[in-house]
């Protein structure tokens, strides 16, 4: 803010200067016109000098000097309007810089900004304001309609309505029910519920969000480092160039102009911009960028290692096959073993009963519950015996009742638990869980290839079955089972030594194989991980095209970046070469290269709009829903 105000005055003062000294050429005054550029000019001369300075005592070098020696070269040669243009546009730059960063870096301020600070804690005399720093795992938190979770929890009420807006990028509010974990930094977008609290405040999701944020903003991507390197060459080579139009012409006018066109604005501007509003983009939508060396990393990825359970997969079990005997409804059976399960704490049981609650099915509670360890449990819910469990516990050594179609497929239940249930000694049902293949996972691998990544493997602790089972779905080049976190990290190695290589995973397991990659991508949305601090870049969404959508801006904002630079150089290049032939002056050339200047900022602040779908330039990316969301 301050350093914006100074540029602000500066700017001022040179416009005020430019306007006057045509004033004075007019109607005359005591100040003569050269005078008034003259004084001018001198303090943004001086400002430039003192900033030179700071950033030379800090062992860094910019080509901000040739403004510098621009400005003073048009003073000491008699053309002071040439100077008055040049450092009215160079802090007009500035300033306009100033504004580009700040638009870029709002949506991540807002972030931060919006950080909990109050929590209602429930105490034996009732609710207490706290501090949502003071807020210890295991209290009981009130939140009231429309406001933010201060920390992370496990829903204790019914139902909770929440918009997850601000962190996922989601714009429909969502519903969550009793024992849902909860992240710090959403909205209560229903009535008051009550959670508890499962971390402190500097352990939940949004702090999280805001050290990988603070991060962002200061990290500095190689394609930048590059840029200022290369910056290095610019002085001297302009330097040389007005040399030699002034030493074969004569006319040290030519020199001046030579200079003027030469304000590298898009080197010093046109990356940083173009790769904080990258970061910004991905934001949005719910990707988190640790910074401009992710998305530089990122943009040049060709092979894409996946995890496969929680990332090509839901990471827990799903429904995905019910078979009823004749006369049997389907809702029947499941509110009958649903109602059973809510006595077994195997981990299918609560997936069944979380099924029937959507389905606003009504739970009886159990009796005579008896379990078999590893086989199935049986009871009486509603006065009838009901047993649930594998073939052998139901059916024992019978065959297969000829209504049970998709026990007797053995392709798509490779990978999945059967479940077999038996009412009053009856076999009546067969139903089958799998932790299935995500609904958006193939389209995702579709937009990766299109973007440019040309090898896809899957790499999974998973038995071979599994593993081939879930990739028969999906267009993978490779699979390795039975991966150990170091053979994880052996296949990133493997596959780096050939090409760019980003690895995405949401497990403890993944975070080596994250961190050794090009480029680490978590499946963050479950929580703040080992997973996500190790990874580049965090996907705050459940939604793995997410990944396709990271890519593409990535690619889009360093080709952006990259089209800045040159062209904005090739142009003053051009310029230069004009300049010293003589056929643009040194007033029209600083018009002219402010002008470059300008456009390329323009056109660098695109990267705060959507991505162009993969291989159709163009084409607004639109990210495709899946079946059933809103």
């Amino acid at each position: 803010m301050r350093e914006m105000v100074i540029h602000l005055n500066l700017f001022a003062i040179a416009l005020a200067g430019a306007i006057a000294g045509f004033f004075a050429s007019r109607f005359g005054g005591l100040w003569t016109p050269d005078q008034i550029w003259t004084a001018a000019t001198i303090p943004v001369a001086v400002a430039l000098a003192v900033s030179m300075l700071r950033d030379m005592l800090a062992g860094r070098f910019g080509v901000d000097a040739i403004a510098l020696v621009a400005m003073l070269a048009s003073i000491a040669m008699g053309e002071p309007l040439a100077g008055v243009v040049v450092a009215m546009m160079y802090s007009g730059g500035n300033l306009l810089e100033d504004y580009a960063r700040g638009k870029a870096e709002r949506e991540l301020r807002s972030l931060r900004d919006r950080t909990p600070r109050i929590a209602h804690r429930q105490e034996a005399g009732g609710l207490v304001d706290i501090a949502a720093g003071d807020v210890a795992a295991g209290d009981e938190l009130l939140v009231r309609a429309g406001e933010l979770l201060p920390v992370d929890g496990e829903l204790l009420d019914v139902r909770a309505q929440l918009d997850e807006s601000a962190v996922t990028g989601e714009p429909l509010p969502e519903t969550k029910t009793r024992g849902a974990a909860l992240r710090s930094g959403t909205v209560n977008a229903g009535e008051a519920f009550r959670y508890r609290a499962s971390a402190a405040a500097h352990e939940s999701t949004y702090a999280g969000i805001i050290r990988m944020v603070e991060a962002a903003q200061t990290a500095k991507a190689p394609f930048i480092r590059m840029a200022d390197r290369f910056a290095l060459l610019l002085l001297p080579a302009t330097l040389i160039v007005a040399g030699l139009a002034w030493w074969l012409s004569g006319d040290p006018i030519r020199a001046l102009a030579v200079l003027v066109v030469a304000t590298p604005c898009p080197l010093i501007l046109a990356a940083p911009v173009a790769f904080i509003g990258g970061v910004s983009r991905a934001a949005r939508s719910g990707i988190l960028m640790k910074g401009s060396s992710a998305i530089e990393a990122l943009g040049q990825v060709r092979t894409a290692i996946f995890d496969k359970t929680g990332t090509l997969t839901e990471g827990g079990a799903r429904l995905i096959a019910l078979d009823t005997a004749p006369g049997v409804e389907a809702g029947d059976i499941l509110r009958l073993v649903a109602s059973l399960e809510q006595a077994s704490h195997h981990v299918l049981a609560e997936t069944l009963v979380a099924l029937a609650r959507q389905k606003a099915l009504p739970l009886s509670a159990p009796t005579a519950v008896r379990e078999y360890r590893g086989s199935g449990l049986e009871g009486v819910v509603e006065g009838r015996h009901v047993r649930a469990g594998s073939r052998r516990l139901v059916l024992g050594y019978g065959p297969l009742p000829p209504w049970a179609t998709s026990a007797g497929t053995s392709g798509d239940m490779a990978a999945a638990l059967a479940v077999f249930i038996a009412v009053e000694g009856q076999p009546v049902a067969f139903l089958a869980m799998a932790d299935a293949v995500r609904p958006d996972a193939a389209a995702t691998l579709q937009r990766l290839n299109a973007a440019g990544v040309s090898r896809i493997l899957m790499v999974t602790g998973d038995d071979a079955g599994t593993a081939k089972a879930v990739a028969a779905q999906l267009a993978i080049n490779e699979v390795r089972a039975d991966c150990s976190p170091a053979d994880k990290v052996a296949a990133v190695a493997a596959e780096q030594a050939r090409q760019p290589t980003v690895m995405i995973g949401d497990g403890l397991n993944d975070a080596p194989a994250l961190a050794a990659a090009n480029v680490g991508v978590a499946m963050g949305a479950r929580g703040a991980t080992a997973s996500s601090e190790a990874a580049d870049v965090v996907i705050l969404v459940d939604r793995i095209d997410r990944v396709a959508e990271a890519v593409s801006i990535a690619q889009r904002t360093r080709a952006i970046a990259l089209q800045s630079i040159v062209v904005g150089l090739g142009l003053s290049g051009i310029a230069m070469v004009f300049a010293a032939f003589g056929y643009i002056p040194p007033v029209a050339g600083a018009f002219l290269q402010q002008g470059i200047d300008i456009a390329v900022i323009i056109n660098a602040l695109r990267t705060l709009v959507g991505p162009l779908q993969p291989g159709r330039p163009g084409v607004a990316a639109r990210t495709p829903r899946i079946a059933g969301e809103v």
